[in-house]
């Protein structure tokens, strides 16, 4: 950043109350495109307030601040790659209660402008797609244009302006080198922008809106920045006029933008961005990113599958199969990731659709019985079995002796109190399954004295430590809240994950114990034993 003079004046704006911090202008533009300043004048100084501002500190340390913010910007230590809203100056086009566009599609520049359609998901969502959708559902026509430059200044509040600026991203300001550009005359990116909002108007009745989707180019280079408009049927109702009147003359369609009323209001919609090249998902580098694009089978949608079934979806799995032939009922609202209307359907078709609507991406197959298809199993990465079968158990076994399988895990609690959460892992090429892994464990643990509170994992429930739910031929079951079990599958989801994702082929069982449980926070790890080895060792944390 270079300065023009020995000193730099403010303006600074105190606000109402301690709840915002002070805000800083300078009355030039020698700052514009520079990282973290906004339309030129505003100085971001406080890039996340709700954690860097203090009120007190008081007016000293915000002083501070200015003067560290002018050091970083001088010595060239912002990345104005990653700038918020940088390529459009740092304003936020969202108004108050619009709906917001999803774009997860890349945007193409290889073309000035290009079709697209809005497809309604809720009163509050549109989803962008770059071909045509297929179906009842066509979408809303809207034309993507693609711009020469940034906008330093955003876009303006109506289409006279942004016609205006478009052509010409400095109209109304001085250049970055002191001159006014020459305004384009024999083509300008406003035509281009008429022409294709009229194209798309006409083909569409009397009083409904008209979209637009802008693509920005970033001033640092990579994939543009996407702003979505809406034009309200009044407005759109005007162009539509335009495009008919000319029509009368020509049959291309145009519009003479000196008969274009400037005052035609531009609603500026927010974007959802989620294309790949712009997006870093917020758990990266997170023991669950094993699960990204895996193909995982939930054997139980109960107390723990139903939680670690939508922890794997949300972690990005590309496909999920679950399994249970059980139906859910009102009690078992208190634990397990179900909702009141899901009573009376069965536990997968339930769990499908939370799921589904978790996200579009997954491939949710349901299985209203204990076991999948062997088709199911064929290019399967991860079975999770939450059954707490027996029978179950034995298949896992003698599928750990087959050449080419997936990796197997089990997952339980204790009875009393629902804290104490135990997962055996068994990985190819490991030929012994986890109910095998897992009595050996819990033989060596109960014959060592070793973590006492874990031995109920493996003995016959003593009296009272199980719960009778309702009157009746009502199977005993174990206690624990939803806070229980969530917090136990969300810790042995995550110690999976990074079993999985340390890339070795070990095998065992994993014990932990939540906070507020009877052991207290602990967390072990017993190897399994080699079929024909000697015993392996216990791992504490």
């Amino acid at each position: 950043m270079v300065l023009d003079k020995h000193h730099e004046e403010f303006t600074v704006t105190i606000g109402g109350s301690d709840l915002t911090p002070p805000r800083v202008e300078v009355d030039h533009l020698r700052f514009l495109h520079q990282a973290h300043v906004l339309q030129g004048r505003r100085l971001c100084v406080y890039l996340d307030p709700s954690r860097e501002w203090d009120p007190i500190h008081g007016f000293g340390g915000f002083l501070d601040r200015l003067v560290d913010w002018l050091a970083d910007a001088a010595s060239g230590r912002f990345d104005a790659q990653t700038a918020l809203y940088h390529a459009v100056g740092g304003v936020l086009h969202a108004a108050n209660g619009a709906p917001t566009v999803v774009v997860r599609d890349a945007v193409e520049s290889d073309r000035r402008a290009r079709h697209g359609w809005l497809v309604a998901r809720t009163p509050h969502r549109f989803d962008l797609l770059l071909n045509r959708p297929s179906g009842s559902n066509h979408g809303d026509h809207v034309p993507v244009v693609i711009l020469d430059a940034d906008l330093p200044f955003g876009a303006g509040i109506n289409l006279g302006t942004l016609l205006l600026t478009v052509d010409n991203p400095y109209h109304g300001y001085p250049a970055p080198d002191g001159t006014l550009p020459r305004q384009q005359t024999s083509f300008s990116l406003s035509g281009v922008v008429l022409t294709v909002l009229g194209a798309s108007a006409i083909r569409k009745a009397d009083g409904t809106p008209q979209r637009l989707l802008i693509a920005v180019p970033h001033p640092t280079g990579g994939p543009p920045h996407l702003l979505a408009a809406n034009i309200p049927a009044a407005g759109a109702d005007l162009i539509r006029a335009l495009v008919k009147a000319n029509r009368k003359k020509e049959p291309m369609t145009s519009i003479d933008p000196m008969r274009v009323d400037p005052a035609i209001p531009v609603e500026w919609w927010p974007v959802s961005d989620e294309r790949d090249e712009v997006t870093i998902r917020r758990d990266s580098g997170r023991p669950v990113a094993a699960y990204a694009d895996k193909t995982v089978h939930i054997w139980g949608c109960g107390g723990l599958g139903s939680w670690i079934a939508e922890y794997v979806v949300r972690a990005g799995a590309k496909k999920v199969v679950l399994c249970d032939h059980g139906t859910v009922s009102g009690g078992l609202l208190v634990r397990q990731n179900f909702v009141e209307a899901d009573v009376g359907n069965t536990k997968v078709e339930g769990l499908a659709q939370r799921l589904r609507a978790i996200s579009d991406k997954v491939d949710v197959v349901v299985r209203e019985a204990m076991i999948p298809t062997t088709e199911d199993v064929a290019e399967t990465d991860l079975i999770i079995d939450a059954t707490v079968s027996v029978a179950i158990s034995r298949i896992l076994d003698s599928f750990a002796a087959l050449d080419q399988r997936p990796a197997l895990a089990q997952v339980a609690v204790d009875v009393r109190t629902g804290t104490l959460g135990i997962m055996t892992v068994s990985m190819p090429p490991l030929r012994v399954g986890p109910l095998t892994i897992d009595r050996k464990a819990g033989a060596k643990l109960i014959s060592q004295g070793t973590h006492e509170a874990f031995h109920r994992l493996w003995k016959t429930a003593a009296s009272g430590d199980e719960i009778i739910p309702t009157r009746g031929c009502s199977a005993p079951t174990f206690h624990g809240s939803a806070a229980d079990l969530a917090g136990v599958a969300a810790s042995l989801t995550s110690i999976l994950g990074a079993h999985l994702g340390a890339g070795t082929a070990l095998s065992g069982t994993h014990l932990i114990s939540l906070p507020h449980g009877e052991a207290g926070p602990l967390r072990a790890f017993v190897l399994a034993e080699a079929p024909d080895g000697p015993p392996a060792d216990l791992i504490t944390d």
